[in-house]
């Protein structure tokens, strides 16, 4: 029998379409998955920290339905996994590759590490359906602008999705393993783990309901209904698409074929996901856009508010005065995301109408979105607020007001969240009082507040200091 595979679990939480898994099954020998909760992993935010660890369960649930098993281990990768090569006599690891600055690091110093321990260890592609430096403009160059980027991927052939093995063999003596309850990954969800929890699709085979109920009853209105915040128009896949639950390329071709059968929204569902597959590429060419402006002259631009401004609680708290800016945060706390017209719509309140630096939203969402990825979150937030690549002008300020009336005219959306002055309101609006902290003294009964700026006001302050600095 050959030596056994160590197949490194991350972000691929899922069997089909799992080029790792593939790979490490094709070298012949038993195969060990391992989950790892390493440097990185261990720094995620609360939100994405516990709904990583719901999907790790998952996984492990449907191995030990196979005959395996996911092996959890903790600490620095690099010491795990060559632990782990020498309990077990494995001599390979494989794994799916990341683009991310944080993965990428780590994931350079295992490669090397292992392989100077005499382990072949390599990674495949997967996450993706380009590898970024696959994609150039005809100077040879990354792209800088979607439109372009989103032509040249349009055209590219796609690999078919991979199989889902039926069998996967196992050692003859298992590693011991850790318990993910002894991680305490919820701890820092408190009661709101509770309230989050019933709005998750967690694992491979909820990911694959969600995408066909979306092929079934969503596509065909998707390019319009996407926008409306009170309407059940998007397919809901980030959360899944975010922790490999579910892979691009299935979702890609899925999409593909439905355009083909005629359905209306399909091209703008591919478009979505070519979206998320530049975030990527930005991420791989520009390793720090999670950290800084992507446009240089943005540096020393005079951001007026800090995170602890009282104006910047108001707006993590759902306590702006503006409806569908609270609705909004209060939507990403009770179900740990929030619908794209809304995240574009908070993002520019934060960063124009309160002049406060994207990385302060970059680093709420980071903490409270189980959907939450570095390379979207990144790219998202610098492109609303005008520093990053393909950016919206600076002078595009989303009116929170106008934008109700124009994507949430009866008041639907805003109604769900808000509970203050409502006769009877939803569950949903009670359930935000359920998951926020306590600390923050907040109650149903309490007044609906006045807006915390003037939105008239805040937005000729936002263009002067604009033109100020960057015009």
């Amino acid at each position: 029998m050959s030596a056994p595979v160590i197949w490194w679990v991350r972000k691929d939480l899922r069997l089909a379409d799992s080029p790792a898994l593939t790979a490490a099954l094709a070298l012949g020998g038993p195969v060990v998955p391992v989950f790892v909760l390493d440097e990185v992993f261990s720094g995620y935010g609360a939100c994405p920290r516990w709904r990583l660890g719901l999907g790790v369960e998952a996984l492990g649930a449907v191995l030990e339905g196979l005959g395996s098993r996911l092996v959890l281990r903790r600490g620095r990768a690099l010491d795990v996994l060559a632990e782990l090569a020498e309990e077990t006599g494995a001599k390979a690891v494989r794994w799916c590759r990341a683009y991310d600055a944080a993965q990428v690091a780590r994931d350079k110093a295992v490669k090397a590490g292992l392989a100077a321990r005499g382990v072949d260890a390599a990674s495949v592609a997967g996450q993706l359906l380009c590898e970024p430096w696959d994609v150039e403009t005809g100077q040879g160059r990354p792209y800088r602008v979607f439109t372009p980027y989103w032509r040249a991927v349009r055209g590219r052939e796609v690999p078919a999705p991979l199989p889902r093995p039926g069998r996967i063999p196992a050692p003859k003596v298992w590693p011991a393993s850790e318990a993910a309850a002894d991680w305490g990954l919820a701890k820092a969800m408190g009661r709101g783990a509770a309230v989050v929890l019933p709005h998750m699709a967690v694992g491979e085979d909820a990911a694959v309901v969600r995408l066909k109920r979306f092929l079934g009853e969503g596509i065909a209105e998707y390019a319009g209904a996407r926008d409306f915040p009170g309407r059940a128009g998007t397919s809901r896949l980030s959360e899944n698409l975010a922790w490999g639950e579910i892979s691009a390329r299935a979702c890609w071709h899925a999409g593909w074929q439905a355009m083909e059968a005629g359905a209306r929204g399909a091209e703008a569902f591919l478009r979505e996901l070519v979206w998320r597959e530049f975030a990527y590429h930005l991420a791989w060419h520009w390793p720090d856009i999670g950290a800084e402006n992507w446009r240089r002259e943005w540096d020393g631009f005079p951001w007026a508010m800090d995170g602890g401004a009282p104006e910047v609680l108001a707006w993590k708290r759902g306590r702006t005065g503006l409806r569908l800016v609270d609705a909004a945060m209060r939507e990403l706390y009770v179900t740990g995301t929030m619908h794209n017209r809304s995240r574009m719509v908070v993002a520019s309140f934060l960063t124009k109408h309160l002049l406060t630096d994207w990385r302060v939203g970059l680093k709420w969402f980071a903490d409270c979105l189980a959907d939450w990825d570095p390379a979207s979150n990144a790219m998202g937030w610098q492109w609303v607020a005008g520093s990053g690549p393909d950016a919206a002008p600076f002078f595009r300020i989303f009116n929170p007001e106008a934008q109700a009336a124009k994507f949430d005219p009866g008041g639907a959306y805003a109604g769900r969240w808000l509970a203050e002055g409502a006769a009877e309101p939803e569950p949903e609006a009670l359930a935000y009082f359920d998951a926020a902290p306590r600390a923050w003294g907040l109650s149903a009964e309490d007044a609906y507040p006045e807006p915390v700026v003037d939105l008239g006001t805040a937005r000729a302050r936002a263009l002067e200091a604009y033109v100020r600095r960057c015009g």
